[in-house]
Formats: structure tokens, sequence, C-alpha cells
């Protein structure tokens, strides 16, 4: 049922006339912080639950480690020993984090505080508050430390926040833990699509008796780019101005480039290399060998190496999964020069060896992949569109604008 609203003034805002505004530490019973003296790590035993192993609003027992039942026992205080529906609060180096301890039993070192709530508040409704960015705000701006940032508990404790009547924080909770539940079912079911297309790549992508096998150099042209110095002399928004394609204009998940922010003039052209729609270009540092599409035409910089004259040996489409699949990014790293950043270089690239089917089984190949990648796509967006309607149901349901009892 929703309820109609008479709003009140506070220091926090306008809230419903029922809702209280109270420091943190006047609806807890207390809130405090985990071991600092290192612990044995065993094979079995205790779970250790650091600031690193609190992701996603759960715990990560797959990243957390064990110390020995007696340990657990003999080295720490009851404050390091959080009980089941107990808050953790990540507060060193990575920080804001949330998570409600399950029935596990664990311990947590001093990356974490532990938020025990009493019958005031509803750990779930405070969970879901605290990952609020208005809270989130407070905590972070307010953390110290130069190297490694921490949250001061004693700001935490310090910190106003809302409370509502006891059953509107359950009603509330519960609302958001559906969205979350939804969230996480989209999120598993985009992490098993991942592992089902990462093994068809894997199978349809295994060297058959009937495919040839050559190296990259033999059957496509690799240039490098090159970068006219001192570049600003060269960037212009003038209507002759030629692409100037950065690593910048693409995204962690983008198959193609479309677009660019910043062209430069024909003279840059001179010392560049142009690059055409349906090249290839890939990454020679950092994350080296991530091939993109161009949909443009454009200049590439000496950070970026260009594949060019495929055609008739490659569909566009099967050569960029091919690019992408293990197979290939293994060479990469055995080939690949440099010791602190992996690099590339078109001599490296060159030897590559490109296994090649006929164009008829590559285009097949290519749709299959395809349809992968459009289907998670959908997946993605629909995910997007989940934490969007879950941001939209905080703003209304923290600020008391919609009501629930």
């Amino acid at each position: 049922m929703v309820k109609e609203n008479t709003m009140k003034q506070t220091e926090i805002g306008l809230l419903p006339e029922e809702w209280d505004v109270k420091k943190l530490g006047e609806v807890i019973s207390y809130i405090s912080y985990g071991f600092t003296n290192p612990m044995p790590t065993t094979n079995v035993g205790i779970w250790m639950v650091t600031a690193n192993d609190v992701k996603n609003g759960k715990i990560n027992f797959k990243t957390a480690r064990k110390t020995s039942i007696e340990a657990f026992n003999k080295y720490l205080t009851e404050k390091s020993k959080p009980k089941q529906n107990d808050l953790l609060l990540t507060k060193d180096g990575t920080l804001g984090r949330l998570a409600v301890v399950g029935n596990e039993v664990i311990c947590i070192n001093q990356s974490v505080a532990v938020i025990k709530t009493n019958k005031y508040i509803n750990v779930f409704f405070l969970k879901h508050l605290l990952q609020d960015n208005f809270y989130q705000k407070v905590m972070i701006e307010n953390a110290g430390g130069s190297t490694i940032k921490h949250i001061y508990i004693t700001v935490v404790d310090k910190m106003p926040i809302i409370v509502p009547p006891l059953p509107e924080q359950e009603a509330i909770a519960e609302a958001l833990s559906d969205a979350d539940a939804w969230i996480g079912s989209l999120e598993q079911l985009i992490a098993k699509k991942r592992l089902i297309k990462q093994g068809a790549m894997q199978e349809l992508l295994t060297l058959k008796e009937d495919w040839e096998v050559k190296k990259l150099g033999e059957v496509v042209h690799v240039y490098r780019g090159g970068s006219p110095r001192p570049i600003q002399d060269f960037i212009t928004d003038k209507s002759d101005g030629i692409n100037w394609i950065k690593i910048g204009d693409t995204s962690s998940s983008g198959k193609y480039i479309v677009s660019t922010n910043e062209k430069i003039t024909p003279d840059g052209e001179k010392n560049s290399r142009r690059v055409y729609p349906g090249d290839f270009l890939l990454s020679n540092s950092m994350s080296f060998g991530r091939p993109y599409i161009l949909k443009i035409d454009g200049c590439i910089h000496d950070g970026w190496l260009v594949l060019q004259n495929y055609k008739a040996y490659f569909d566009t489409e099967f050569l960029y999964y091919l690019l992408t699949s293990k197979y290939v990014t293994d060479q990469y790293k055995s080939k690949a020069a440099g010791s602190g950043v992996l690099n590339l270089n078109k001599e490296v690239v060159s030897t590559v060896e490109l296994i090649i089917p006929s164009l008829t089984e590559q285009t097949c190949i290519a749709t299959i992949l395809s349809d992968m990648d459009a289907e998670l796509e959908a997946l993605e967006g629909q995910l997007g569109k989940a934490k969007q309607i879950k941001q939209g149901m905080m703003q209304e349901l923290l600020t008391g604008r919609v009501r629930l009892v």
C-alpha cells in the first residue's frame, strides 16, 4: 500500500513526518573493526574476510583465505568474529562496500568494520541505506590516508541517517532486496552465457584436418601507426580534418570504432598512417592485441597496429573472433617483448599463426558467435536497465517520496 505524505525539513532534507533522523551510533549496538595481528593461513578452518573479499553486496568466499580454529579461538576477540546478520563495511583501500553476514563462521581483519544492529534498525535496510550515493559520499569524502584511504568509524558512527518506523524499514529492504535478486540473476545468466560462448570459441576455433595454417604476415598486411609531433599543432576542428583515432574512442566491450573525439589536419596525415573502414586496429601495449574493426576512416598514432588487405583469406567477423581467441592471445603473450608492460610490434604480430577454414565455414562460425554476442548484448542492456530501476527506487524509497507500509 502506498501512503500519502506529510513532509518535514530535516538536516538531511525533506522527509516524511513519521521518520526520524539519528546518528548511526544511536541506533546500533556498536561499530568496530577486526584483528590487526597476522593470523596463520590454513587450507581448512575459519574464513578470514578482508576488504577485498566484499564484492557486489556479498562476501566472496572464492577469494577469502582461512585460519585455524585454534588461532580463531586463541587470538581473536568477539569483535573480530561477526555473527549472522551483522553488517560488514569495507574501510581500508576498497571503501564503502557492504555485506550482511550469513550463517558461515568468519573473522575479519582491520580493513573491515562490523556494525551490529539492534531492535531499532533492520540490518538489510541499513545495508541499502549505506549503499546510497548520499551516504557513500559522506564516508568517502571524509576518508583519510594518502597511499591507502581509510574510512574512519568515528565518522560513520556520527553520521546522521534516516530512521523510518521498523515495518517501513522492512518493506523498503524487501523491495530493494528483490531488485538486487533481479540484478543478481541477470549477472549470473550473463556469466553463464559468457562461459558458453568461451567454450564455443574453443571448440569452433580448434584446428581441423582440412584447414590451412599460415603466419599472419603471409596473409595480412601489418603496419604501425605514426604520430605527427607535437600533436597539438595538428589537432583541428575544421571541416577538412581527418579522424584521429585513439584508444579513448573505443569501449572495453565494443567491437567497432565508429567515431573519434578529435581530428588532425591534412598535414598531420603525412606523418601518420591512414586507415579505412573494415581495417582492424590492434592496441600494441597495455591491453595489447585487443582488436577493433573500423567503421570509419582516419589516421592512427604509433600506439596502434593496423591489419589490412585480409579479405582474400578471411571473413571480417570470423577474423575478429579469431584474433580474440585464446589460440591467438596465447601466442601474443609468449611472443610479446617487454617485461613490466607487454608490448606487441609488427614483427611479433606477423609471426602469429592463424588457422584458415574455408570462407563458407568462416561465415558459419562467425554467425554462431555473433548470435551469442547479440544475446549477451541484450542481457547486458537488461542489466543496465535493472540497475537504473533500482537506483530510481532508492531515490524514491530512501527519501520517503514513495512510502511502503
